[in-house]
């Protein structure tokens, strides 16, 4: 079914300053075949579930201004939430501070330098980040992230004003509810390549969603434990949660598989385990997320020759 076309309430938000659309808008997609976000030069399109119903959301960037259109029963809910979408609520002025900027490596503030216009976005959309995330536990991205697009595919629904407006990309969609997630049957989730043990904790979160979407309310630390305490959601995985629920500047993905060594080797030039890891993140503690964030995207790669070692991925735990 495709919903009205006629746009709804639009608004037009500064950034007061450097943004970058993309970049502070990439971390939510899960992939090129997440089809509930498309981003285009100076453009982004979100579509979502809201409490009174679908929207589709289009972001147009015009330097530090952000204009913003919806559509769907939900207009009026995504766009007054898209000011923290947009990283509205997320201060770098703590971490831009000379006495804070003067404790960090050279590389670092080279590439803060070089990116003053990133934001951390908060979507306040708990089961919206936590099905994707249970989905990478354990596994390569890669392999969550076709098994992710397959059931949006098949189970999402058009979003509001695709097929119909000009200004909606035909093929955005919105995931599915969470009664929709918990409606589709165990054979679909297996022809999708989702083990039994990720979607089993699918649907131990599912049948918390009405609180989960409370946790957009609290605290980044606060929304991490509370989620802990669902069998099957662990460290990493409300860590990967905050960060796009919250625009969380602290919280690291313990458990990855690849974050350890990588900061091992960015700050020690060596690779370490997540313990390590931590260490060398002590000293910026409160901005943990942003550091890491800054080392992605100096460009820095660990070397493939470094010595090997087992790192042990506690994704699912």
């Amino acid at each position: 079914m495709t919903i009205a076309a006629a746009p709804g309430p639009a608004m037009v938000w500064s950034a007061g300053g450097p943004y970058d659309l993309h970049q502070t808008l990439g971390i939510l997609g899960r992939g090129p075949g997440d089809a509930t976000i498309r981003l285009a030069p100076g453009t982004a399109w979100l579509a979502f579930n809201t409490p009174t119903g679908p929207a589709t959301i289009r972001i147009t960037q015009h330097g530090s201004e952000l204009r913003t259109r919806t559509w769907g029963p939900g207009a009026e809910h995504a766009l007054a939430t898209s000011p923290a979408l947009l990283g509205a609520h997320d201060d770098w002025s703590h971490f831009d501070a000379p006495e804070f900027t003067a404790t960090l490596p050279g590389r670092i503030k080279e590439a803060r330098r070089r990116h003053p216009a990133l934001r951390l976005p908060a979507t306040g959309r708990m089961v919206d980040a936590l099905v994707p995330a249970i989905l990478e536990q354990k596994v390569t991205a890669l392999e969550a992230q076709r098994g992710y697009a397959t059931l949006l595919r098949k189970f999402g629904s058009p979003a509001p004003g695709s097929g119909t407006s000009e200004e909606v990309p035909a093929d955005l969609v919105v995931a599915p509810t969470p009664q929709q997630w918990a409606a589709i049957p165990s054979w679909e989730w297996h022809k999708a390549g989702v083990g039994p043990q990720r979607s089993a904790t699918v649907m131990r979160v599912l049948r918390s969603a009405s609180g989960l979407e409370r946790l957009g309310q609290l605290t980044a630390a606060q929304a991490a434990a509370k989620m802990q305490s669902i069998p099957g959601v662990g460290v990493w995985t409300a860590a990967e949660v905050t960060q796009r629920t919250h625009g969380d500047a602290d919280q690291v993905a313990v458990g990855d598989y690849h974050l350890a060594a990588y900061v091992g080797w960015a700050l020690a030039g060596k690779a370490v385990d997540d313990t390590g890891m931590l260490e060398l993140l002590e000293p910026w503690r409160g901005h943990r997320q942003r550091v890491v964030r800054m080392l992605q995207l100096s460009g820095f790669r660990k070397p493939s020759f470094g010595p090997r070692m087992t790192i042990q991925d506690h994704r699912g735990h």
